[in-house]
């Protein structure tokens, strides 16, 4: 996987760009695929690529949380937000916390696999953590069907005094392979002055009938469900399945 600097020395920028609250809405339907399929319950779950915790503080004081991230300094993010989680620095594609769970969780951190091979191997990650029938919730930013090859925005983000001006666009350079690439321009003020820098980001683009016929193949139950919650209205897909 790629080194972003925005999951590294930069990550302390995230709780400002991406704040806990924007995933109020994400959450809402996160909860509602686990009350449904789980039933009622304080039950055992594991999020694979957490990231600052932002989503998992939404699920957090229902369920009882691991946490996973690749990056020591997003785990330390999420560990102030979430400090009842357990949390453990890992590799998604090849973690093993030594534990079963009723449900583990890959938000848009899974979009950073590069490959079917990094998906079956994370697939096999998840299988591995879960009890039969367990269920495995995933959530690619991007599907080859919803991304039209290239994507631009630009927002102010501001806390604590700081203020944080960010120009994003995503592209595809080479449509015949199965990545894309994230420009995130940042102009911020820090140590008394301001300085703009950019954070390439290489994630992957893969049609959802692959995702799907690679959950089958390691024997998940799987289909997508609406996921209506990005800005640009394309239609959007959760994916869940279910451990046979």
């Amino acid at each position: 996987m790629q080194r972003p600097r925005l999951y590294y020395d930069l990550a302390y920028l995230w709780p400002i760009l991406d704040p806990p609250e924007d995933f109020i809405e994400e959450a809402g339907f996160w909860k509602a695929v686990l009350s449904k399929k789980l039933g009622a319950g304080i039950h055992p779950i594991l999020e694979l690529g957490v990231g600052a915790g932002h989503l998992l503080s939404h699920l957090a004081s229902e369920f009882e949380a691991t946490a996973v991230d690749i990056s020591p300094q997003m785990i330390s993010l999420s560990r102030k937000l979430n400090p009842q989680v357990e949390h453990i620095v890992g590799d998604m594609r090849s973690v093993r916390v030594g534990r079963r769970y009723k449900a583990v969780l890959i938000h848009d951190a899974v979009s950073y696999l590069l490959s079917e091979t990094d998906i079956s191997k994370t697939l096999e990650t998840a299988a591995a953590h879960l009890c039969n029938g367990g269920l495995l919730i995933m959530c690619p930013d991007w599907y080859r069907e919803t991304f039209h090859g290239i994507y631009e925005t630009d927002r102010i983000s501001m806390k604590d005094g700081t203020s944080i001006f960010l120009e994003q666009r995503v592209s595809d350079e080479d449509p015949q392979d199965t990545l894309i690439e994230t420009s995130f321009k940042l102009t911020f003020g820090e140590n008394g002055h301001q300085q703009t820098i950019e954070d390439i980001h290489v994630t992957g683009l893969f049609s959802l009938e692959t995702w799907l016929t690679l959950m089958d193949k390691m024997n998940f139950d799987a289909e997508a469900l609406p996921y209506p919650v990005y800005d640009d209205n394309e239609p959007g897909y959760l994916l869940v399945g279910s451990l046979r």
